[in-house]
């Protein structure tokens, strides 16, 4: 099914006039696996993480540099959720709203959100802190896409999520 979900993708990326960069690898879980595989690109790689908030049902797609860490606690304040209320969605969750599971969260997949109701969070120095590419998993763990921050917004914009910027520094 992931490879329907990356070629639905790829089409609508196209559709933009999106130009990518893509680099193919064997599948990844986590940051410190893919890291070796994108020693070569021009470009900041990301994480992606799946939050749910625990008062208020919201479902957050929270996109920053693959080097940061994320405090949950202050991420929740920032986002006036209140300390202690973000956590991980589970897979059945991020499988019905995005269509992809366990290793392969995405801003790309927010695509497949049609409902509108996953929120986007990009890490501030994404979009500003002058990189030539970004780069996601296109909906699938083997493999990372990259893109410009200007495309990135275009794409998101596209599909109804205005990403919520915040500092991660």
């Amino acid at each position: 099914m992931s490879g329907e979900l990356r070629e639905e993708l790829e089409k609508h990326l196209e559709a933009l006039k999106i130009q990518t960069s893509c680099v193919n690898h064997p599948p990844v879980f986590t940051v410190e696996e893919m890291m070796p595989h994108l020693q070569d690109v021009n470009g900041v790689v990301t994480k992606n993480l799946f939050l749910k908030d625990k008062k208020k049902k919201s479902l957050w797609l929270v996109s920053v540099r693959h080097d940061r860490q994320v405090n949950l606690n202050e991420l929740a304040k920032k986002l006036a959720l209140g300390s202690g209320n973000l956590r991980f969605a589970d897979e059945a969750t991020m499988l019905d709203k995005l269509k992809v599971g366990q290793g392969c969260a995405t801003a790309l997949a927010l695509l497949f959100d049609k409902e509108h109701v996953v929120k986007a969070v990009l890490d501030r120095d994404l979009l500003e802190g002058g990189h030539h590419m970004i780069y996601f998993h296109p909906m699938t763990n083997a493999a990372t896409v990259g893109m410009t921050p200007e495309d990135l917004l275009r794409f998101l914009k596209d599909t109804g999520h205005e990403p919520v910027l915040e500092n991660f520094e």
